[in-house]
């Protein structure tokens, strides 16, 4: 493994000094683009797309398309891109992962290979993890890409927008934004928006009768923003777009009564890495007799064609009992159901396990069974961004999922050198032989911070684990708050 790292730190310093001419040569023409009027120097797009008509590819035009640019970016924004984000830039045009450090300016660093690969006219995607990032993006770029005759649009949970300053917008935020419908912000050459509206919306047109009715465009290139959180992180989760099944209230219920008198390691086995439990022999037996006395089972076994539809039952009220906990997955809020989302711990109202899990957890906390849903359409975002023609992605975290990013999507990553050196001081991992003594070593550390005077910000992974730290925080008097989904 060591050395395998230390081949990827070697070839990564090669890769950056390959990639250094093509800097120069960008550097060497700022000078003539400082000279050119703001009407010459939006020519250059009609210049650059009529060049690639008559044979010159993205990779010919790179330099000057980045030249211009940064030239717009000084003009417009009054930022002017460094040398490192050139370097970044040309990573991502190219298909690759940039890391780049947090405060390196990511977001300008995109503009560069968005507008070369918007020359194509065959649309270009930005994904953040956000819809404040996706219009935020969009009205901080805005400028740059108006300056030289390339739209710009971003997609919102229930809103489109387009940058276009003929518009004046009665919020003073978000000058310039102007509502569109969501197919003419994916006609835009560059369409900022979040994962799961650009997922959401592939499935969507893939449900219409009528091709008229679609608003994507084909899927040709996309950066991805914290790419490891969507493409790793997040990888095989479902978008799911559903309608309303039979209701069956009574045999969830029935289910969830039964299930808590089968016998862990005896009746069932958990698989944890799989999140999968199923039932051992004893179990099935334990079930078709308790399912026979309340009269849901009318055959001798629960496997008889007659009754395999009472397996999928079976399966849902199985997770609910055993994989999925209150307070840590889901909360119970007003008599409902809230899943609690496991990257954030924020709660996500309106959104709900799908294959019936999330009646068998309501039938579980004795709350009302609502109708349980058909799934009409569905995707991972795995699935999903593997079917661009190009695909790229930045965060500043990416080396150490590095073989996991090149097996499963082709991407290589490549580390980009800070501008100045790092001031700041990232410590190692610390390792402890178990959660007793982490959290020990946590506490008595935020104590000695809280004596300096020093504020702490804590992250834990379920609302009952934030929970034990406070208590233990508040056996050693450090006072605090707790922000959690409850």
């Amino acid at each position: 493994m060591l050395k395998w790292l230390g081949g990827l730190i070697d070839s990564n310093e090669k890769q950056v000094q390959r990639l250094q001419p093509l800097v120069d040569e960008i550097n060497e023409l700022e000078p003539d683009f400082a000279k050119l009027s703001d009407a010459e120097l939006r020519a250059k797009t009609d210049e650059f797309k009529a060049r690639l008509k008559d044979g010159c590819s993205l990779d010919d035009l790179l330099p000057e398309a980045f030249a211009t640019v940064r030239e717009a970016a000084q003009r417009t924004i009054h930022q002017r891109h460094f040398d490192v984000q050139l370097l970044g830039g040309i990573v991502l045009h190219q298909g690759k992962i940039a890391e780049m450090k947090t405060g390196e300016g990511k977001t300008l660093v995109a503009t560069l290979p968005l507008y070369l690969n918007a020359l194509s006219g065959q649309g270009c995607h930005l994904v953040t993890v956000n819809d404040y990032l996706a219009k935020r993006d969009h009205h901080w770029m805005g400028p740059i890409y108006h300056a030289l005759g390339i739209s710009v649009a971003s997609i919102q949970h229930e809103a489109a927008f387009i940058y276009d300053t003929t518009y004046e917008s009665a919020d003073q935020r978000w000058t310039f934004l102007r509502p569109v419908s969501r197919r003419e912000a994916y006609q835009a050459d560059i369409t900022y928006g979040t994962n799961n509206e650009f997922g959401f919306d592939y499935l969507r047109d893939n449900m219409v009768v009528d091709l008229a009715q679609c608003v994507q465009r084909p899927l040709n290139y996309a950066i991805v923003d914290e790419v490891d959180n969507i493409l790793i992180d997040e990888a095989r989760t479902p978008l799911i777009i559903s309608g309303q099944a039979e209701k069956a209230e009574k045999q969830y219920q029935t289910f969830a009564r039964s299930i808590p008198h089968l016998r862990p390691r005896i009746d069932y086995t958990v698989d944890e890495k799989h999140r999968a439990v199923s039932l051992t022999e004893s179990g099935t037996s334990q079930m078709e007799t308790l399912l026979k006395k309340e009269g849901l089972l009318k055959t001798p076994n629960l496997y008889d064609p007659d009754s395999y539809s009472l397996t999928r039952y079976l399966d849902s009220a199985l997770k609910a009992h055993v994989l999925y906990k209150r307070d840590r997955d889901y909360v119970v809020k007003d008599g409902q159901v809230i899943i609690v989302d496991e990257f954030t711990g924020r709660l996500m109202p309106g959104r709900r396990y799908s294959e019936g899990l999330h009646q068998a957890i309501e039938a579980k906390e004795r709350v009302n069974v609502q109708h349980e849903s058909m799934t009409f359409a569905t995707i991972t975002f795995q699935n999903y961004f593997r079917m661009y023609d190009k695909l790229a992605g930045m965060t500043g975290t990416a080396l150490t999922e590095a073989e996991e990013f090149f097996k499963i999507y082709q991407l290589e990553v490549v580390v980009i050198p800070t501008n100045a050196p790092m001031i700041r001081q990232d410590s190692p991992d610390r390792i402890y032989k178990d959660e007793k003594s982490k959290f020990k070593a946590v506490v008595n550390e935020v104590q000695e911070l809280y004596q300096q005077k020093r504020p702490v910000l804590i992250g834990t992974v379920s609302i009952e684990k934030s929970e034990v730290l406070s208590d233990l925080l508040k056996k050693k008097g450090v006072p605090h708050q707790v922000l959690n989904a409850r």
